[in-house]
């Protein structure tokens, strides 16, 4: 690609009918910051991510000891009347009282095996759901330069179709005096008249279309649909991106491939504690207590009790109807079908980046063809405009001349934007979409 080559396709936006409001100016990074700050399906991404932070905190609670306290007490008022085989007499207390007071503390421990593989297990499952975090981010991106990108075509569309009606105004105008002063039949300025007409339809469409992009670009970046903005008027490319590094950048930086990989450590790490699950466990326990009970009634009118207690449990699982030996067989299972995804996707993102790279590649070759292709219509349409000044070509021979430029333009800028859309593409699958490289040409 000739890096000389400037195609200035200057944006009058200021002049668009539909955007004649006061707007604000609005550049690629900081649409892409807007859309980082407001879109809702990345605040839903990074709270995902807190969440499963919150679920491997609350697992280290599996390697942890827990400690209650509780204190009770009761008071009992009551009429009591006692009978004793030494005494025939009956013994009355009315209104005996009792209270008893109970403070107890208590701690269990208990560890099994399988504890310390879940623990290691909910951390990978926090860097799987990162991991996917990022790739909600970097889709998003993606979509937000799209979408600019295509606002950027949008306008400069526009700004063709202006310069394709002033030149039916121009040809209207001559096609009017010739008509006026004899020098050409009423048909050709009607046919002059037609065209213009046509062209301007061809205008207010595209402001409606420019219109509907926008407001897709402010619904991806999360604000009022009214919001109105000015985007920059060129189209950036990269010319240092090849095919051997991005497949290369992919395997260490792609957000998907590294949570599929993921995803294959916690498939192991679950049948580590399906098997874990046979290993003994052990639980220690222990208690502090103090109570005092005083009565009125009964033979026993007063006891403290103040000490510890200590335990433990040392158990192994024997015999669980089959149902661990059907999870360590699932787990497996789930083993072998993650190792089959990561295969999967390996080659499913090397194809994706062999047809963007084709796509990409053709399209800059394209291009060069569409630039020079261009420089050809805009020199036959001068050509041809001079003609029918001068009277000497018919309004069909200008017309199919003007035509041509017109669409000589429009699939050169067509093709500036397919290769930025597909310089997106091959960034976000090889992980590099926040790379800014300043080897780029300025269309």
């Amino acid at each position: 690609m000739n890096k000389s080559f400037l195609l200035t396709l200057a944006l009058l936006v200021s002049t668009l009918p539909l955007l004649a409001q006061e707007r604000q100016k609005l550049d690629f990074e900081r649409a892409v910051e807007l859309g980082l700050d407001n879109n809702f399906q990345v605040k839903i991404a990074v709270n995902e991510t807190e969440i499963a932070e919150y679920d491997r905190l609350l697992g280290q609670s599996l390697l942890l000891p827990t400690l209650d306290a509780t204190y009770t007490g009761t008071y009992r008022r009551e009429d009591v009347e006692q009978r004793f085989v030494s005494d025939p007499e009956p013994r009355i207390i009315p209104g005996a009282q009792t209270y008893n007071r109970n403070f107890t503390m208590a701690t269990i421990y208990g560890f099994r095996p399988e504890a310390v593989v879940a623990l290691k297990r909910l951390g990978q499952l926090a860097e799987v759901t990162d991991m996917e975090a990022k790739v909600v981010i970097e889709n998003t991106v993606a979509t937000i330069s799209t979408s600019y990108y295509r606002l950027v075509l949008e306008l400069q569309r526009y700004e063709v179709l202006s310069k394709a009606l002033e030149l039916s105004e121009e040809r209207l105008d001559i096609a009017r005096a010739q008509y006026e002063f004899g020098q050409a039949s009423k048909r050709d300025f009607l046919a002059a008249q037609v065209d213009y007409n046509a062209d301007l339809a061809a205008l207010v469409n595209q402001e409606q279309i420019i219109e509907t992009t926008r407001i897709n670009l402010n619904e991806i970046l999360a604000i009022d649909p009214d919001v109105q903005f000015e985007v920059n008027d060129t189209i950036t490319v990269r010319d240092d991106i090849r095919l051997g590094d991005l497949v290369e950048n992919a395997y260490t930086d792609n957000k998907q491939l590294l949570a599929t990989q993921r995803m294959e450590n916690v498939a192991y790490l679950q049948l580590r504690e399906a098997r874990a699950a046979r290993l003994p466990y052990l639980t220690i326990n222990g208690a502090y207590n103090n109570s005092i009970l005083n009565s009125d009634a009964g033979f026993l009118l007063e006891n403290r009790v103040d000490g510890f207690t200590a335990g433990a449990t040392v158990g192994i699982n024997l015999f669980s109807g089959f149902a661990l030996n059907r999870r360590i067989q699932q787990a497996k299972v789930q083993q072998r079908n993650q190792q089959f995804a990561i295969q999967q996707f390996e080659i499913q993102m090397k194809s994706d980046l062999h047809r963007s790279y084709n796509v990409y590649t053709n399209t800059k070759r394209l291009l060069e063809i569409e630039r020079e292709n261009y420089e050809v219509a805009v020199e036959n349409s001068d050509i041809a405009l001079e003609r029918f000044r001068l009277g000497i070509a018919s309004y069909l021979e200008f017309r199919d001349a003007q035509v041509n430029r017109l669409q000589a333009e429009s699939r050169l800028i067509e093709a500036i934007y397919n290769i930025k859309e597909s310089e997106i593409e091959l960034m976000r699958l090889s992980g590099k979409i926040y790379f800014q490289n300043p080897q780029e040409t300025i269309y």
